[in-house]
């Protein structure tokens, strides 16, 4: 089958892809055909209206999956978010039943489309697998980890010890999509996808490895870090970089690991060239 995208033009690889607002109408035939849906799509990493969130992340999902349903799909797969979870309790690794109701519109979105998929799948011939992604990292990264990357080019100091994250390689993540198809599990299952864990020393050393350049100093003392973070988030009109940098936040893939026999098998230092390139450090 075709992809589907928002504007309809080609992917990555040069393939094209049929265009698709998820926030309007579904068309009934868009499935025709299909065995497996993988829902990708999404609002995420930019500031947007509540209102936007909960149109294209849950309402969106649900209008995708009802088509599904009524095509015969025989499994739905929803990338969700480990934000879905909320906020966490404490800094040990969480299992997949170790929610809160999140506080944000982007995880509350995300909460309510799983909320609303295991309603509509409950009883039904369609199998439905949500996963919950921690921190994606690999080839086009966005959000926080792109800021690093950026900053190493204008001279970041190296950041203090503290905070750990846990984390999955994009290849590691394409590599379960995979599993997932060539091995259904059948049912409904939700999983947390997670591999390794970094500090952002760790994920700054690695960036800096790759490209070319030893071991930043670390000049720059824990408080400066700190009133930093307050300025960037002031600037940006958000808040939560100093939580992002050196907070814990760690989950448990053992779940999954018992229940698909999938393993992830990439690295940080692996995945850092393709991160760096084209913002060559000089």
């Amino acid at each position: 089958m075709t992809p589907l995208s928002l504007h309809g033009g080609a992917l990555a690889d040069g393939s094209p892809s049929i265009a698709l607002d998820l926030a309007q109408d579904v068309p009934g035939d868009v499935f025709d055909g299909v065995d497996v849906v993988f829902h990708l799509a999404g609002i995420a990493h930019q500031q947007a209206e509540p209102g936007q969130y909960e149109a294209l992340n849950h309402l969106g999902t649900l209008r995708l999956a009802q088509a599904a349903l009524a095509a015969g799909v025989k499994h739905f797969i929803f990338l969700s978010s480990v934000k879905a979870m909320g906020s966490a309790d404490s800094g040990a690794p969480r299992a997949e039943t170790d929610c809160n109701l999140p506080g944000d519109a982007y995880g509350l979105s995300k909460w309510r489309a799983e909320c609303a998929l295991r309603e509509l799948c409950r009883d039904t011939a369609m199998a439905l697998t949500v996963l919950r992604p921690a921190l994606v990292y690999g080839a086009g990264v966005k959000g926080n980890l792109d800021l690093l990357a950026r900053g190493i080019r204008w001279g970041l100091p190296r950041p203090p010890q503290g905070g750990k994250r846990s984390m999955i390689a994009l290849d590691d993540l394409v590599g379960l999509l995979v599993h997932l198809v060539t091995e259904p599990p059948g049912g409904q299952h939700t999983w947390i996808a997670a591999a390794e864990s970094y500090t952002a020393r760790e994920v700054y050393d690695a960036l800096r490895s790759a490209a070319g350049r030893g071991p930043g100093r670390a000049w720059a003392p824990r408080w400066a870090w700190r009133g930093a973070a307050f300025v960037f988030d002031r600037l940006r009109g958000a808040d939560g970089t100093w939580d992002k940098l050196f907070g814990a936040e760690l989950y448990d893939n053992a779940a999954l690991l018992a229940d698909t026999g999938w393993r992830p098998g990439s690295h940080l230092r692996d995945s850092a060239p393709a991160m760096v390139r084209g913002r060559a450090v000089p």
